[in-house]
C-alpha cells in the first residue's frame, strides 16, 4: 500500500499530530477543466486555522510578519530582480487547490481531477496551503491545479505518475509534490521524463523525523527539501539524509486555507513549497548556460548553489535563499 501526505487539522497551536493514512490502489476515472482565463501518511502535517479572512497580498510589514518563511529565504529582496512571470506554471500535486481564496482564484490557469472526488476543489486543506505558499514568494507565476489526493488526503504511485505526466505535457516548469509514498517505478519515470521535459520537481523529504529515504523526494531527479525552524534548526518531525537536497522554512507556516481562511502548518510539505516559489522565480530569468535545451539544469543549480549552510545534520546544501539564488543566474 502507497502512503502519502496525511493532515491533522487542529484548533490548538501547542498540539501536533503525527498520524498517516493508506492509499487505495484504484486508479479512478479523472475529469480535466482548462481555466485559462490567463490574468502523506508518515508524511504528516500538523495544522491550526485562523477564522479571519484576509486581504489580498500587501507586501507590508504585517504580511512579513506573518509569513516569517517568506523573509527567512529573503524573496523580499529577490523581487528586487524578479517576481517570477506569469508564463512560469507551477503545478501543485496534492489534494486540490480552492480557487475561492483571493489570492489564488486568478492564479490557476488549469486543473486536473485524476482522484474519485467529483470536483477538483481542495476539501483538504493541504493543496490551497501549498499553493498559497508558493504564490507568496512568486507572485506572478501561475498555477496548474492537479488533484492527486483524494479528499482525504489520499493517493498512489501510479496516479502520481500520470498527474506529473499530464503537468509536464501542459507545460509545467516547475512540479511541487509534498507527498510521499513507497517507491515505484512508474512514478520514477514518471519524475525522469519530467526532467527531460525541461521540468523542476520538487519534492517534501518527509516528516518520519528520521533518515529513511522518502519517495518520490529520493530519486535523482527530485530536489528533496527539509524543513527549518525560524532558529535555522530542523524542524519538528522532519525527515533528513544524505540523500536530501537542501532545507526550507517549514514550522507555523502561515498561508492559505480552504473557504477563503488562512492557518499554519508544521512540515516538510510547507518547505518544500518555499522552494518551488523560488524555483518559479529563477525559472523567469533563467537561461539554457550550456545550451542542452532547457534550464531546469541552471535552476536546480541555481537553488542548490546559493543556500547558506546551517548546523543541522542531513540538510544537503543548507537553507535556501531566494534572493541568492537570482543573483545567481544573473551574474
Amino acid at each position: 500500500m502507497a502512503i502519502v501526505l496525511a493532515l491533522v487539522e487542529l484548533i490548538l497551536v501547542a498540539t501536533l499530530v503525527h498520524s498517516g493514512l493508506l492509499a487505495r490502489e484504484s486508479v479512478s476515472a479523472y475529469s480535466y477543466s482548462p481555466v485559462y482565463h490567463v490574468e502523506h501518511a508518515d508524511n504528516s502535517d500538523s495544522s491550526n486555522y485562523d477564522p479571519s479572512p484576509q486581504a489580498t497580498y500587501s507586501f507590508d510589514d504585517n504580511y512579513l510578519a506573518e509569513r516569517w518563511g517568506v523573509t527567512k529565504i529573503e524573496a523580499p529582496q529577490a523581487w528586487q530582480i524578479t517576481r517570477g512571470e506569469q508564463s512560469i506554471m507551477v503545478a501543485v500535486l496534492d489534494t486540490g487547490i480552492n480557487k475561492d481564496s483571493l489570492n489564488l482564484a486568478d492564479r490557476v490557469v488549469a486543473e486536473v481531477n485524476f482522484t474519485g472526488s467529483p470536483t477538483s476543489e481542495d476539501l483538504y486543506g493541504h493543496g490551497t496551503h501549498m499553493a498559497g505558499t508558493i504564490v507568496a514568494i512568486a507572485p506572478e507565476c501561475r498555477l496548474m491545479n492537479v488533484k492527486v489526493a483524494d479528499d482525504m488526503g489520499r493517493c498512489e504511485p501510479t496516479v502520481v505518475a500520470r498527474g506529473i505526466i499530464w503537468a509536464v505535457d501542459h507545460g509545467a516548469r516547475v512540479i511541487n509534490m509534498s507527498l510521499a509514498m513507497i517507491a515505484s517505478t512508474n512514478l520514477e519515470e514518471a519524475v525522469d521524463y519530467a526532467w527531460r521535459q525541461g521540468a523542476i520537481i520538487i519534492v517534501a523529504a518527509g516528516n518520519k523525523g528520521g533518515s529513511e529515504p522518502s519517495y518520490p523526494a529520493y530519486y535523482t531527479n527530485c530536489l528533496a527539501v527539509a524543513g527549518t525552524n525560524k532558529n535555522n534548526s530542523l524542524a519538528l518531525l522532519s525527515s533528513h539524509g544524505d540523500w536530501v537536497d537542501v532545507a526550507a522554512p517549514g514550522f507555523n507556516i502561515y498561508s492559505e486555507l480552504p473557504q477563503n481562511q488562512y492557518g499554519y502548518k508544521t512540515g516538510t510539505s510547507a518547505a518544500g513549497a518555499h522552494v518551488s516559489g523560488i524555483a518559479a522565480l529563477v525559472f523567469s530569468i533563467a537561461e539554457d548556460s550550456n545550451s542542452n535545451g532547457s534550464v531546469n539544469d541552471e535552476v536546480r543549480w541555481a537553488i542548490e548553489n546559493s543556500c547558506t549552510p546551517i548546523a543541522a545534520d542531513g540538510v544537503g546544501q543548507g537553507l535556501v535563499n531566494a534572493f541568492q539564488a537570482v543573483t545567481a543566474v544573473v551574474s
